[in-house]
């Protein structure tokens, strides 16, 4: 039987089990304990921010987010089409409402498009964007800094401050990944808009088994952040809360594992990096496939590598569905989230990219213990699916 090539699981052979047994040993388990702080620290050391705040997850960062950006009922978000619906869910969590964007080349939202929506569908009044049609203020953007890559914030920013839109940047799967040129140099995804968050799932980077992680450029945003994340206590002794909060901390042994997986980061980006290299190696020597490149001007953490399917004669599903009969785990991209039912009705500006990708794009293994030898079986199943195709492929 063919050893499973699974698409992206933990690789956990650091100092997981050692941090873990400390803070079992120090009895601090739950949400109070040292390592929650530390890991609060050592993640805005490393992305260069003023601080961190922990959570249960990315889902439950880009809710603070939201709530510390003001977005309340009435208000609207420009999203995504085409991310995972945990990006987009918050916002109706708070009560407003999505606008749903194309994606440019690099699966990123389409900042001229955005442009062009801003300029051609909505007003500036008393320096609030407002939507034409609805009437809403649009107060916020959501990008999304998919699969690694980073979306076109030298292009967005300025356009935001034109606009007054609160950016919130959902670097769940950009941990790691900074401009290299131009205006952003050295800035890390996560820490450019207002504010950014990072994820710690199971097929993340790096994890925590669950678990996310907040940045604000400012330390106003932190404090409403933290303030929230724990219940909104005003007074602990007393039990006073002046607003309504959230159980959103991470335990201190999610934090433990997350040391680990951090001191082990670059590791993880250099093995992606070389990985990624080997496949798009192969790739190019196929006809009608693209292994699809990064944004230029930036280090990516190259979480995830996205096989586009350039010749029509490929079947997205049948390919899937191949490499499954090799034992060799890969999937689709997301279905876009305009087109799920709790969203069908909201405002989807000239979709037409995104759709494209989400029929002729599948994601192939890229876990950060995959080997070489593993990285060539994958690569000969896809020629052996291809040669069955056609025979003008190569």
């Amino acid at each position: 039987m063919k050893k499973f090539i699974p698409l992206s699981v933990p690789n956990l052979k650091g100092n997981e089990l050692r941090y873990v047994r400390a803070a079992i040993k120090s009895e601090w388990v739950s949400t109070s304990g040292s390592m929650v702080n530390q890991f609060e620290q050592k993640i805005a050391k490393y992305v260069g921010g003023e601080g961190a705040v922990a959570c249960q997850s990315g889902t439950a960062g880009l809710h603070l987010a939201l709530r510390a950006a003001g977005v309340g009922q009435g208000d609207e978000v420009v999203v995504p089409a085409l991310t995972f619906i945990a990006a987009v869910n918050p916002v109706k969590y708070v009560h407003a409402e999505p606008i749903f964007m194309d994606c440019d080349e690099h699966l990123c939202m389409d900042v001229a498009k955005l442009e062009r929506f801003c300029a051609e569908e909505c007003s500036l009044v008393d320096q609030k964007l407002i939507n034409n049609q609805t009437k809403k203020w649009i107060k916020a953007v959501i990008v999304v800094h998919v699969f690694g890559n980073m979306a076109d914030l030298e292009r967005l920013i300025p356009l935001a401050q034109k606009y007054n839109l609160t950016v919130i940047e959902d670097a769940t799967e950009a941990l790691g990944t900074y401009y290299t040129d131009g205006i952003f140099k050295g800035k890390y995804a996560g820490t450019i808009g207002d504010l950014g968050v990072y994820s710690f799932n199971g097929n993340k980077i790096i994890t925590t088994g669950g678990g996310g992680m907040l940045v604000a450029r400012d330390g106003t945003s932190l404090k409403k952040v933290k303030y929230l994340s724990t219940q909104a206590k005003d007074d602990e002794l007393n039990f006073i809360h002046h607003d309504i909060g959230y159980n959103y901390r991470m335990t201190n042994l999610q934090a433990a594992v997350g040391l680990a997986q951090l001191e082990q980061l670059e590791a993880f980006i250099a093995q992606k990096r070389k990985n990624y290299a080997s496949y798009a190696e192969d790739i190019e020597k196929i006809n009608g496939l693209e292994l699809l490149p990064f944004r230029e001007k930036i280090r990516p953490n190259y979480w995830f590598y996205s096989l586009y399917l350039k010749d029509p004669s490929f079947d997205r599903d049948k390919m899937i569905s191949y490499f499954a009969e090799q034992a060799i785990q890969t999937r689709p991209i997301w279905s876009l989230i305009n087109r799920q039912k709790p969203y069908i009705s909201n405002i989807a500006y000239k979709i037409q990219r995104a759709s494209d990708y989400q029929q002729k794009v599948i994601n192939l293994p890229c876990s950060t213990n995959l080997t070489t030898k593993e990285v060539s079986r994958v690569v000969n199943c896809l020629k052996s699916y291809c040669k069955g195709c056609s025979s003008d492929l190569f």
